[in-house]
């Protein structure tokens, strides 16, 4: 049974910096593309980043890039999220994806999800 489990989401200042974790169970981790997405009370779940099954390519979220990093540990099945100069508008549920290679910035080829950790960013 294939499982992520995200970790690190907590409350910080603006300006601040989180790192949240995904950890992945049940299946060979550097097979599959991992995405992060987010979802604001109200708004629609929105990509933030995604590394390809290889590490060699990330993608970003015109929003994020230049604050956030995203990372993978083949080693322990884990894929980061470094965030760094956090906004109010940061604010949000953060969930972990998993897909086919091809996955990236849309939601619909991310097979398995985790069950999400809220940041939030104080003003």
């Amino acid at each position: 049974q294939v499982q992520l489990v995200e970790s690190g989401g907590r409350l910080v200042q603006a300006g601040g910096s989180l790192r949240l974790s995904c950890a992945v169970s049940g299946r060979t981790f550097s097979n599959y593309a991992m995405g992060w997405f987010r979802q604001a009370p109200g708004m629609e779940r929105e990509f933030v980043a995604a590394i390809s099954w290889s590490g060699a390519n990330t993608y970003y979220a015109d929003f994020v890039k230049g604050r956030f990093t995203i990372s993978g540990d083949n080693a322990n099945n884990t894929v980061y999220l470094q965030m760094n100069s956090l906004k109010p508008e940061d604010t949000a549920v953060y969930y972990c994806a998993s897909g086919p290679r091809y996955s990236a910035t849309n939601p619909r080829p991310y097979d398995y999800w985790g069950q999400g950790t809220q940041v939030t960013a104080a003003s």
